[in-house]
């Protein structure tokens, strides 16, 4: 019975929940249906177009936020399609330049902005590192001031490391320090080296050691030697840092090594046993100087108290007699030395002329009479005095080839005085060799074809009237008259390679003033038209003045 009631009962609940069940689809229908009929209505009065009076809500509408009509965007009005000249002169894809991730940017190396050299920052950039290195090693040896100082730009030029691999600027910085050594100017090629980074390689460690070596800063280089002995390969600087620090077992025991496997030459090993054990040698016949010079040979014969003089040895090595210890004599040439070559400044020149009386006569102690009688002279102001000083101190110049020295040094105190006849003559060359030789265009009075030369290169004009007869002043003519410059130089600056543009522009102007004149007028043209306009004007005014 039980059971019959329990099965009747969930009989009726299936029923119940079936029932309400159904009666939840169809509210759950007739809920859709509402909706839909909803949905579509919306979706009618959406089409039709808004009433007069209806204002669009504002973005956010559930803050009830409404934006008036009169600050409402407007929709510009369509100008229409702007022509615009082609971009492109061909199908051809545009090159891709391609640097490997972890190479980065090229560095900037240099010691002189741009802003101040009027060079750009690319100079090196499209060019090859290996042929910018040849080109740099094969220079010849330059003779014109203007050249010179063009070449010293271009070295100290602040500028990115041509692209590729990340140890191209590297080696670039590497060549530009060795070059300005070989110049002797070793103070810029110290600094330019150590911005390049002294622990970049060991070819980099080397140089900073030799520059070091020959301007008596050593020191710092074996405090960092003596930290980290991996820096250089070289044995020879190993034995030398290890004993002046004072660590002489490991000094002995390196020279000993590197004479047992014959890894230094026979006679740098000879220099350094008598370094290391200087009482052995007492009183023993000097050392022969070897043929082959470095900068540690010539060091280690100083220290063992056998000094080599420097005049007989590369430029570089008569920086080490700009050094008091040195005597006036070796002083002097060195610095006339190092000023022709454009190394030294010329106030460092001027302060030894005058430093004291000569000791002698003939020489360089005729030049330094002449020059202190016409220092003398230009100090009081007599125009007599000046006159009658002036063409021996030229003289002396010229025979030193110091005349543009001689001219930034005067050129100014000199304007001051008036002159007449050939003293006025030369205080006008004087002049046109001077950085200011724009303003002395107006003292060249004459009619020549070599005076309008003159006052045409001054200012930068053509000239008038004929070429003059000398060759070198002819071909001077032609560049500034009618001038045609080097398309295949053009074409390299365009290229981001105005650094190798002017140094191929240097061998031209080498070769231009040593004669060949289809190079000088080459060479002159393509200067004006790299803008490089300075450097022309100076480099013609130089080459007309001083040719023999």
């Amino acid at each position: 019975m039980a059971n019959a009631l329990s099965k009747g009962n969930r009989a009726l609940c299936a029923a119940l929940i079936c029932s309400v069940s159904a009666t939840a689809l169809l509210a759950e229908s007739e809920e859709d249906r509402n909706l839909g009929r909803e949905s579509r209505q919306a979706a009618q009065q959406q089409d039709q177009p808004p009433a007069a009076n209806d204002q669009p809500l504002s973005v956010i509408d559930w803050l009830g936020a409404q934006s008036p009509p009169e600050s409402r965007p407007k929709r510009p009005p369509n100008p229409g399609r702007v022509p615009e000249p082609p971009v492109a002169d061909s199908a051809l894809p545009p090159p891709v330049q391609v640097t490997p991730l972890g190479d980065g940017a090229p560095r900037r190396i240099g010691l002189v902005p741009g802003s101040v050299t009027g060079l750009r920052g690319d100079i090196w950039l499209g060019s090859d590192t290996t042929a910018l290195i040849d080109r740099i090693h094969n220079l010849p040896d330059l003779q014109l001031p203007a050249a010179q100082a063009l070449l010293y730009t271009v070295l100290l030029a602040e500028a990115q490391a041509p692209q590729g691999e990340a140890r191209n600027g590297d080696l670039l910085a590497l060549a530009r320090g060795e070059k300005l050594m070989e110049l002797g100017a070793l103070d810029p090629a110290l600094s330019l080296i150590e911005q390049a980074g002294v622990t970049t390689s060991t070819a980099h460690f080397d140089l900073w050691m030799q520059l070091s070596l020959l301007t008596g800063t050593e020191h710092r280089v074996c405090e960092r030697l003596v930290k980290s002995p991996h820096l250089t390969r070289d044995y020879g600087t190993r034995i030398f840092c290890n004993a002046r620090a004072g660590n002489w077992e490991n000094a002995a025991l390196t020279f000993g090594s590197a004479q047992a496997l014959g890894l230094l030459p026979e006679a740098q090993l000879e220099l350094f046993d008598r370094f290391l054990n200087p009482d052995f040698y007492e009183g023993a016949e000097p050392l022969r100087v070897p043929r082959q010079m470095d900068p540690m040979t010539f060091r280690l014969f100083e220290t063992i108290g056998e000094p080599l003089p420097s005049n007989i040895l590369p430029r570089p090595y008569a920086v080490a007699d700009l050094r008091d210890i040195a005597g006036w004599k070796a002083q002097l040439e060195a610095a006339e030395r190092l000023t022709r070559a454009g190394a030294l400044p010329d106030n460092l020149l001027l302060g030894l002329y005058t430093d004291r009386q000569p000791a002698a006569s003939g020489g360089v102690w005729d030049r330094v009479a002449a020059l202190q009688r016409f220092e003398t002279a230009l100090r009081t102001g007599s125009a007599e005095a000046v006159a009658k000083t002036l063409p021996p101190a030229w003289e002396a110049m010229r025979e030193a080839s110091l005349e543009v020295a001689f001219a930034a040094l005067f050129a100014e105190p000199l304007s001051t005085i008036p002159l007449a006849g050939h003293a006025a003559r030369l205080a006008r060359d004087v002049a046109l060799l001077s950085p200011e030789y724009e303003a002395a265009a107006a003292r060249v009075i004459g009619k020549s074809p070599e005076d309008e030369l003159l006052r045409a290169v001054a200012v930068g004009g053509a000239p008038k009237g004929p070429a003059p007869d000398a060759p070198l002043a002819a071909a001077v003519h032609d560049a500034f008259a009618d001038p045609t410059p080097r398309a295949d130089l053009m074409a390299l600056a365009r290229n981001k390679e105005l650094g190798m543009a002017i140094l191929r522009l240097l061998s031209l102007l080498h070769d231009g003033a040593s004669g060949d004149t289809s190079a000088l007028r080459d060479a002159l043209a393509t200067l004006r038209a790299l803008g490089l306009e300075d450097t022309a004007r100076r480099a013609a005014l130089q080459i007309v003045l001083l040719q023999q």
